[in-house]
């Protein structure tokens, strides 16, 4: 009952006309985020973190928020009209969403993700109303030793689950560390990895690192190729806007399972609702009564990734208010707006900032209604976005991560760095090195090391402190496992097929 009394307490923070105002603004924004190829949600929140500085918590956090599930919305749009996904949860919606445009039923295909976004949204938002208040208490038997294992099951998950190489994950993560790592020790002191410059003592801003690693190098690839495509031309509509009967009896199944799963993706740590999207194509292509017609148009490729990447959004926001832990690359960067504001992600929440918290999760409901309420009637509107010339586009976004990152500290050091990783990001793009691993490790690293650290003081510099309780053994089993299980699968299958395995092998098998 506790529950439902502080979702009426959030709801009546949440309808007031300002938080009213910013929650729209924020999916707005998320929607035309995810409709615009390489801008993702991690990208248009890290450029409006200089403008939230001045604002209310509350208004600021549900704006941001209100991005990152806007943004899943948007990112089908693109996806069916000219198969070129605004969000990279929304790659699989290409398979069946574009070869329904052509067949003429785009409407249909976009109502569906519509409304399975919106179903899929709500669901999960129940799911973190009712499940993050219960872990937020379970959480209190965790020590220091358990979350530097949680936070090392995380950085291994992203990395091992990451499509491509393994082992370039894993120098992304590492490429993270490092960065985080720059500054003065706080424990000794002693400066590190500043190579005697005096503006690297304080270390190097998370947000600028975010906008260099996301924004500059899709910036300067899209610009790139100006003359391969100076304009993305949009698929005309045909036939009805609105789902069938048939459409509805095909897509009931799917929004339900996708909602479940994507929510249980999300939780994990880690892992984000790219993974559910994939899986719930392969879970509603093998359960499906036609799966000839998977690739070929069916609607069913649609409403199920569709629901599991928006309610992997509500999972991931799980971990990151009961544990600090973010579960995706964005919920790494809203947990550092969290410490922005002076608020410490994790189970203390629910006791030190319940209306925060409630204000946020009864926003969430009131989004999605608006969301739905976007998307239905004015997707046409917003998929005319794409007429617009590739090179002015993103010259304003270079124009913006300027200026967004000379306001944080107005230094021209800044803008050195920012230039400076957005060259490497754009390296580690060009030879499919993946950016969220770096970006969970830069948030997670101070995290890793402080609780390490505390850990070995605690139990006076004894190791065995990391496998002596049930949790912490529980943890460093399930982290061996992750590690070790894809390696032996793949020399076992290797062996027997008598090749060399690679480590892309290795991560397929994870």
């Amino acid at each position: 009952m506790d529950i439902f009394s502080n979702l009426m307490t959030g709801f009546g923070q949440a309808l007031s006309w300002e938080t009213l105002a910013f929650a729209f603004l924020g999916v707005l924004i998320g929607t035309l985020t995810g409709i615009l190829p390489g801008i993702g949600p991690i990208t248009a929140i890290a450029l409006l973190i200089p403008m939230s500085y001045g604002m209310e918590p509350m208004s600021g956090l549900i704006m941001l928020i209100g991005i990152y599930y806007g943004s899943m919305y948007g990112g089908s749009t693109t996806a069916i009209l000219v198969k070129t996904p605004g969000e990279v949860a929304s790659v699989v919606t290409t398979l069946d969403g574009y070869e329904m445009a052509r067949q003429g039923k785009a409407g249909r295909a976009l109502s569906a993700a519509a409304i399975g976004s919106f179903i899929a949204g709500t669901l999960s938002t129940l799911g973190l109303m009712l499940l993050a208040p219960i872990l937020a208490k379970a959480a209190y038997f965790f020590g220091s030793a358990e979350y530097f294992l949680m936070i090392v099951l995380a950085m291994t998950m992203v990395s091992s689950l990451t499509t491509g190489s393994a082992l370039k994950a894993y120098i992304s993560t590492l490429f993270g560390l490092s960065i985080a790592m720059v500054g003065i020790d706080l424990q000794s002191s002693v400066p590190r990895f500043s190579f005697g410059v005096p503006n690297l003592l304080d270390g190097i801003d998370f947000v600028l690192v975010a906008i260099a690693l996301f924004a500059i190098p899709e910036a300067l690839s899209n610009m790139a190729r100006k003359g391969k495509a100076a304009k993305m031309d949009m698929q005309e509509f045909k036939g009805s806007n609105w789902m069938t009967r048939e459409d509805w009896k095909r897509s009931v199944g799917p929004f339900g399972r996708g909602s479940l799963l994507g929510f249980i993706i999300g939780v994990l740590p880690g892992v984000g609702p790219s993974l559910a999207s994939f899986l719930s194509y392969g879970m509603e292509k093998k359960l499906s009564k036609h799966p000839e017609e998977f690739g070929k148009g069916a609607i069913e490729g649609v409403s199920g990734p569709e629901a599991a990447n928006n309610a992997g959004v509500g999972g991931a926001l799980v971990p990151l208010f009961t544990l600090g832990i973010p579960g995706s690359a964005t919920t790494a960067l809203l947990m550092f707006i969290f410490m922005m504001y002076g608020m410490q992600p994790g189970p203390g929440m629910f006791d030190q900032n319940p209306e925060l918290l409630w204000a946020i999760i009864a926003s969430m409901y009131i989004g999605n209604v608006m969301l739905l309420i976007l998307n239905l009637p004015l997707v046409g509107v917003f998929a005319s976005l794409l007429k617009l010339p590739i090179v002015p586009l993103f010259v304003g976004v270079l124009a913006f991560s300027v200026l967004g990152v000379y306001g944080i500290n107005y230094n021209q050091f800044d803008l050195l760095l920012l230039f400076g990783f957005g060259l490497i990001g754009y390296a580690m793009q060009r030879f499919d090195f993946p950016l969220a691993p770096a970006v969970m490790a830069l948030v997670l690293g101070p995290l890793l090391e402080q609780n390490f650290r505390r850990s070995l003081d605690i139990a006076n510099g004894n190791w065995f402190t990391f496998f002596e309780r049930p949790i912490s053994l529980v943890l460093s089993l399930i982290i061996f496992a992750v590690i070790i299980v894809p390696i032996v699968k793949t020399l076992g299958k290797t062996k027997r097929n008598g090749k060399k395995p690679t480590d892309t092998d290795i991560n397929t098998n994870a």
